[in-house]
């Protein structure tokens, strides 16, 4: 095993965090979880894994926490991974050759995404490039919502060969929810920022989004997935906009730090 900590953070996970934590077995030396409370047995299958240490602590938010977690391992190199993502076997091998001798480097792989059933490649979705093996001790995350990672050096990340496997949703239902949900909180973060709603952005974006990823990234490719997905996605900004224009219209109060959302992606 090379000297690597792999850190999740989960909340009631239990479909994903199995196959997650088996792909990652003979990999690195230690897996970090970190737990906001789970309610159903993610925190039984992670113990049921000798290299798992398991912590929990309440929701502070996708950056804070990762950060946290990375503070808990006893490598300063980390794989961060999601808890409904798991390694494919050339990755693996991939990772097994990289250089753990400057603090400065770090690797991106592409992600491959499972959509009710469906390993999608067009529309956008692929080849999602993630940065996700970094040195912590020159790499942070920041962002509330899309949580990026920040690294001080000036060099570029080395790109891996291999996928990881995203299983992302398993019904439409799930997708039209997690949809609202960070539509919702990006138009609250937009609306924080000052940001406004034109006329244009609101109806204009979301068809320019749909023709982008249905036509252009060959969505139609995947059929009736590939119509839906394109399709959530252009609504998706259609509700950002139109949100940021009910908040502004309003002047809505937005709390400052909301603990409350501890749901995953």
């Amino acid at each position: 095993m090379i000297p690597i900590s792999a850190v999740i953070i989960t909340f009631n996970e239990e479909r994903n965090i199995g196959r997650c934590l088996e792909s990652l077995q003979e990999l690195v030396e230690e897996i970090i979880v970190l737990d906001s409370f789970s309610t159903d047995k993610t925190k039984e299958i992670c113990n049921s894994f000798k290299n798992v240490k398991f912590k929990e602590r309440e929701w502070e938010g996708y950056s804070s926490s990762k950060n946290f977690a990375n503070k808990l391992a006893n490598n300063n190199w980390i794989l961060s991974i999601d808890a409904d993502e798991a390694l494919s076997n050339e990755l693996k091998n991939s990772i097994k050759q990289i250089n753990l001798t400057e603090k400065n480097n770090f690797y991106s792989f592409n992600r491959l995404t499972n959509y009710c059933g469906t390993w999608v490649k067009y529309g956008g979705w692929y080849p999602d490039r993630k940065i996700r093996i970094f040195n912590r001790e020159t790499s942070k995350w920041e962002g509330d919502i899309h949580e990026n990672l920040t690294n001080t050096s000036d060099s570029k990340a080395t790109h891996l060969k291999g996928d990881c496997l995203h299983y992302s949703y398993y019904t439409i239902e799930e997708h039209w929810n997690q949809t609202k949900k960070f539509s919702v909180q990006t138009a609250k973060m937009l609306y924080n920022q000052k940001k406004k709603a034109s006329l244009i952005k609101r109806y204009f974006s979301p068809l320019f989004k749909f023709i982008k990823d249905y036509l252009l990234k060959l969505g139609f490719l995947h059929g009736l997935v590939g119509w839906k997905i394109c399709s959530i996605s252009a609504y998706a900004t259609y509700l950002k906009y139109k949100t940021l224009n009910d908040l502004n219209k309003h002047n809505y109060e937005i709390p400052s730090n909301n603990k409350s959302n501890n749901s995953y992606k």
